[in-house]
Parts: structure tokens; sequence; C-alpha cells
């Protein structure tokens, strides 16, 4: 039965986790329009909102530096502007959509991940009215609370890709060992056969096996091919000999010989240059 690769980890969804946050935003802190930025990528994207009356700033992508997000994103703290249009602490490139929505004053806050801001919070007022320092507090306590959701959303992803790859090099060790064996026992299949030219195909058959390095370096024999397959397996000079027909004395002969042609002085190591050259599998 084939190995079944294990399905690619599907990397949650977190709309939910700051949508959350803003309603906790407009009932904690009562400002009316609420909205948020997901910053996991270098741009921050507007794509969150409570209590917006126009669709112009959905999707509005915010550079780091420009604007209050902007701002707010590439310092990593609060920030705020009472009267957004007339407001010389931020550049206005995002004057047309920030103006249509009717905004007045607004306050941002990044949400800080393991050092990172992976988002931003807003909460905005429609009327001249100053955000204090109880709208921002307020706004930094949500933050505070969807960045230990993110934190653990992202923990719970990194666990679940550490095991789906470990399970991953589990199937690729047991399919690499299967196929070492089936080198091995054609490799003594071969070694039992009389006619050449069926040996010879068997031989071809179990060199098609073995990684495609181009020319190897080293050449080994046949027989030390064959003696070699059977060590990968973890098979002693006798159980070697009796896997192909001859005796333990040859097969220390043939070991011997292979060691010596790839430059090392003992059977793991020997095993090891041989399936760097592309010998063994």
């Amino acid at each position: 039965m084939a190995e079944q690769s294990a399905p690619a980890p599907q990397r949650r969804d977190n709309a939910d986790a700051f949508r959350t946050a803003l309603r906790s935003v407009r009932r904690e802190v009562g400002v009316p329009f609420a909205f948020a930025g997901d910053a996991s990528q270098p741009t921050l994207r507007l794509s969150y909102f409570n209590g917006n009356r126009t669709d112009g700033l959905s999707g509005l992508l915010v550079e780091r530096g420009f604007g209050l997000g902007g701002r707010v994103l590439d310092e990593a703290r609060p920030g705020t502007v009472h009267d957004y249009a007339s407001a010389g602490t931020i550049t206005h490139d995002y004057d047309g959509p920030v103006l249509a929505e009717g905004i007045y004053a607004v306050t941002a806050v990044p949400v800080v991940v393991r050092g990172a801001a992976q988002g931003v919070l807003y909460g905005a007022v429609r009327e001249s009215v100053a955000l204090g320092d109880r709208v921002t507090e307020g706004l930094v306590r949500v933050a505070r609370r969807l960045a230990g959701e993110l934190t653990v959303r992202h923990e719970v992803e990194r666990r679940i890709e550490q095991q789906l790859a470990a399970a991953r090099g589990a199937a690729e060790a047991r399919v690499s060992e299967r196929l070492r064996e089936a080198h091995a026992e054609l490799r003594s299949v071969s070694a039992a056969v009389d006619d050449p030219e069926l040996r010879q195909r068997l031989q071809l058959i179990a060199r098609r096996l073995q990684p495609q390095h181009g020319t190897p370096v080293v050449v080994l024999t046949a027989r030390e091919t064959d003696v070699l397959a059977q060590v990968a397996l973890g098979c002693t000079n006798a159980e070697t000999a009796d896997r192909l027909g001859v005796k333990p004395e040859t097969v220390k002969s043939h070991l011997s010989s292979a060691l010596g042609k790839l430059g090392v002085n003992n059977r793991q190591a020997a095993v090891v240059a041989a399936r760097r050259a592309g010998l063994l599998p």
C-alpha cells in the first residue's frame, strides 16, 4: 500500500478574532466607529469594520510610516490625531476615504505579537470630541487581548506544523528503508542467478533505485556493491555471505576493498559515503 503523505496544515483565519476585538472596542471604549487592519504582511490592509457608513476604507493598503496607522505600525506604539483633516503629525495620503467616512478624531494602537506589530486597532469619532487617555487605554486593553489570542493561535499552528513535519519525516524514512531493502534484495538475487543476461537486467533494475548523481567519483565492483547493500541493512559478514551465497572471507575481502575506495575505515562510514556518492539508495 502506498504511503499517504500528511495533508498540509490550513492556516486559521484570524478574521473572527479581529471582529470580536472590534465589538469589544465599541462596547468597552464607547467609540461609534472601530476598524482594524491585519499587518501579517509588510503592508497593513484595512479589512475589519464596526460602525462604518461607507466602504471607502475597505481593503485600503496602508504603508509603514504613512498616515496614522502606518506611523503606529512603524513605531509599534499608540497614536492619536484630534482633528484628522488638519493634523500636522501624519502624512495625508489617505485623506479621501478617511474624510469620506466623516472621521474627525481617531486613535490607533498596534497589536503586538512576539515583538512585532501584527495589526492595528482604530477607534474613531465623527464629531469634534477630544479622545483622551481613557480611549487609548481601552484600545490598548483590547489590543492586548487580541494579541494573546493570536499568540495562542500561532503557537498551535507551529506545533501542528512540527508534528506534521515529524510525520512526513517518519513516512519518508519508512519509504527509504523499503527502497533499501528492495535494492539489497535485487542485488542478492542477481548474485545467485547463473544466467548472465538475467543477472545484468536485475543489476540494472537495482541501479535505478540508486540516487542519480551523474558519473560517480568512486567506482565499486558489482560484488562490492552487493556487500555494501547488505551491510546497509545491518547484516553481519556471516549474514551477508549467506544472502549472497559466498564465504564470509569473500565478504570481508570485498568490504575491505570498498572501504579503501571510499576512503573510510568502518562499515557505517562506508555506507554513508556510498550513499553520498549515489552508489546506494
